[in-house]
């Protein structure tokens, strides 16, 4: 257990470069103390007592703001910044050094009880806010950005942005119709289709143009 906390904390120090102190870290940060009330709760869930379990998932969640099920398979080296609104399924498994970062949702879609949930590869970072939804995987060294949301799978050392997410980089080149990871200028679909009906707006008013100059040069 306290290997796997000075791994933990590891991380931080790591990948996060507010982190100061490792006193810091085991008292301010709360994928930490997610993490570690994970670990008791998981290990209780794999002897059976499953309802002790969810409470000790559901009081952490009340003190860190992250829900992880206790039957949740995590990685060593995950890295959960900030944390609050994170959400990991049941069927969820995570693999080494992964980084999740606000508002990340593993989320699933079936009603049945199988593997509903997605499998996060190892080295992959989750940018704030996105959502992958659904029982496939997620390449190793792939990154989400901020904001997508993931409905299929993901081949490993990708990029992935928008709504629905779809692959932009892998392994370093460009795919026909990417565009950078910038997650602040992220693909907006709506404004996009607003672009297209403007140009198609403009260019039935030039057709009328001169279909109403060839009318009055007939007249005259």
């Amino acid at each position: 257990m306290f290997a796997k906390l000075r791994r933990d904390i590891q991380a931080v120090r790591e990948r996060d470069p507010a982190a100061r102190s490792t006193l810091e870290v085991l008292l301010c940060y709360p994928g930490v103390h997610a993490l570690a009330f994970h670990r008791v709760a998981h290990a209780i869930w794999r002897r059976g007592f499953t309802v002790p379990a969810r409470f000790l998932s559901h009081v952490a969640r009340f003190f860190t703001g992250i829900e992880i099920h206790p039957a949740a398979k995590l990685g060593p080296g995950l890295f959960i910044d900030h944390g609050m609104g994170v959400v990991i399924g049941e069927t969820a498994e995570v693999g080494e050094n992964v980084t999740l970062l606000q508002g990340v949702t593993l989320g699933g879609t079936s009603l049945k009880r199988e593997k509903r949930h997605p499998t996060l590869g190892n080295n992959v970072v989750v940018g704030a806010g996105a959502k992958i939804i659904g029982g496939f995987k997620i390449g190793d060294g792939s990154r989400i950005g901020a904001g997508s949301v993931v409905v299929r799978e993901v081949p490993t050392n990708s990029v992935v942005v928008g709504v629905p997410g779809r692959v932009t980089y892998r392994d370093g080149q460009r795919v026909d119709g990417g565009i950078d990871l910038d997650q602040t200028d992220l693909p907006d679909p709506v404004s996009k289709a607003i672009e297209q009906l403007v140009e198609r707006i403009r260019a039935l008013e030039a057709e009328l143009e001169t279909v109403r100059k060839a009318i009055e040069e007939e007249r005259a």
